[in-house]
């Protein structure tokens, strides 16, 4: 089940609904990973559409890392529902939902 209001994103990836979201450990890997100094500047980034197939890559499997068997190979090379463009959606929901405040 997708909670909106937990971060949860909902990305169907060879015919499977998987649940990503992203915890404080995946954030600081993320700045590393995508060489960012801070998580402004890493949102910033996806806000200006400036964002690379990879940033979308790392994002979703940081998202996925708790709740999936996916490695980082194998999601790249998965089919995602909605193509690239569903993919990047999912990846600046996962950035857009870890910093929302509920209502």
């Amino acid at each position: 089940m997708v909670n909106k209001w937990r971060g949860d994103v909902a990305l169907v990836i060879d015919g499977r609904q998987h649940v990503a979201r992203l915890t404080l450990g995946a954030l600081v890997e993320l700045e590393d990973a995508l060489e960012e100094p801070s998580l402004v500047a890493l949102v910033e980034r996806f806000e200006a559409n400036r964002f690379s197939s990879r940033d979308v890559l790392c994002l979703l499997m940081a998202g996925l890392r708790g709740g999936s068997d996916l490695t980082e190979a194998s999601l790249a090379q998965a089919s995602i529902e909605g193509g690239p463009m569903a993919a990047a959606r999912a990846a600046a929901e996962l950035l857009a939902r870890a910093f929302a405040v509920p209502a």
